[in-house]
């Protein structure tokens, strides 16, 4: 029986980006080639058949996506749109069914609406988590694709993903490990890129640094990803992002490119070799959870060398993030239609 009586008490100043359950989850099922009417439950567990495709050979992705609550007190959604196509080119690398763009936009506001009072109110630096789920929930022995799966979507009230919020962080550069290989996953959001990271993110955290900064799987040259998001630069007036095969492709980086353009820089996103680390004037990462975190020092785990940019934020990322925020909370004029409202909360 599905209730709502559950009563919160929440210090939302303090909240860590982790998971905090909420009362309703929506779920969806691809079924004899179609997919099914969503259902609404108050369950946070999933009966998973033991021998589904999701468990054994990883066909499983997933997305990450913001509700603003904004001055205004109005709940705002940021390029949802772009979420589900994203989904969509994960499904089809690991030959999962594709959930329809109207699909996923429907049960992501349901489930934004239906746990409405967890949104953060507006100036507590914290946002509701939206995490669109999608895997193999059929059986198969054989490696081949499943015949049926199950999409998901529940929300979790967050905190800043880095502890330090927009504060910069140090970072470490990494060549012993690869995230992913160029012709491999590392372009769509599955579970195994993150899996692959977690040994050298665990051994950064116990050196005091907030994330790893990896290189290409090949020459170990150029810069690829910043652990759980997207590496810019900042010189001679022009924002430059690394260009690779293995890199997810960002919601929030492309935003910012816009963001950029729209405030008077030049944009590059070309391959970066970690020798330009030097003639940087400000560094950060930027994706969903994080937004953007300036990057105050990054160190090189094999020659321990460093790499420094000042003790605040600097000048053009604080600009960037106040117009992103900004939009995402309807404090700044969406000139590019990038928000839309939920009505009814």
């Amino acid at each position: 029986m599905l209730t709502t009586e559950k009563s919160i008490d929440i210090d939302w100043g303090t909240l860590p980006f982790g998971y905090y359950p909420t009362d309703f989850n929506v779920r969806c099922t691809f079924k004899d080639g179609k997919w099914q009417e969503p259902e609404v439950t108050d369950s946070e567990y999933i009966p998973v058949h033991m021998a589904a495709t999701g468990l054994h050979y990883g066909q499983e992705a997933f997305e990450g996506l913001k509700a603003y609550r904004g001055a205004d007190g109005k709940v705002r959604l940021f390029r949802w749109q772009e979420n589900a196509k994203r989904m969509q080119t994960s499904a089809k690398g690991i030959m999962m069914a594709k959930v329809p763009e109207e699909l996923f936009g429907e049960v992501v506001k349901k489930a934004v609406k239906l746990n409405a009072k967890y949104i953060p109110p507006h100036g507590t630096g914290a946002t509701l988590y939206i995490r669109p789920l999608l895997f193999g929930s059929g059986p198969q022995v054989g490696v081949k694709p499943a015949d049926e799966y199950m999409f998901v979507v529940f929300v979790t009230p967050v905190g800043p993903y880095f502890k330090e919020g927009f504060h910069p962080v140090a970072i470490e550069v990494v060549r012993d490990y690869d995230r992913a290989a160029p012709l491999g996953t590392g372009h769509i959001k599955v579970g195994g890129n993150y899996a692959a990271s977690m040994q050298p993110a665990d051994r950064a955290y116990k050196g005091g640094f907030a994330s790893v900064l990896f290189l290409d799987s090949k020459e170990k040259k150029y810069i690829d990803e910043a652990g759980p998001a997207n590496f810019y630069g900042i010189k001679d007036n022009t924002y430059i992002t690394p260009q690779s095969q293995s890199i997810l492709p960002s919601i929030t980086n492309m935003s910012i490119e816009q963001i950029a353009r729209d405030i008077g820089l030049s944009v590059e996103r070309r391959p970066v070799l970690l020798e330009e680390l030097g003639t940087f004037e400000e560094t950060g990462a930027c994706g969903t959870a994080a937004i953007i975190s300036p990057i105050r020092k990054i160190v090189d785990h094999d020659t321990g060398k460093v790499y420094r940019y000042g003790d605040g934020a600097g000048p053009v990322s604080t600009k960037l993030y106040q117009q992103l925020r900004g939009i995402q909370e309807g404090l700044v004029e969406d000139i590019h239609g990038w928000t839309e409202v939920i009505d009814g909360i």
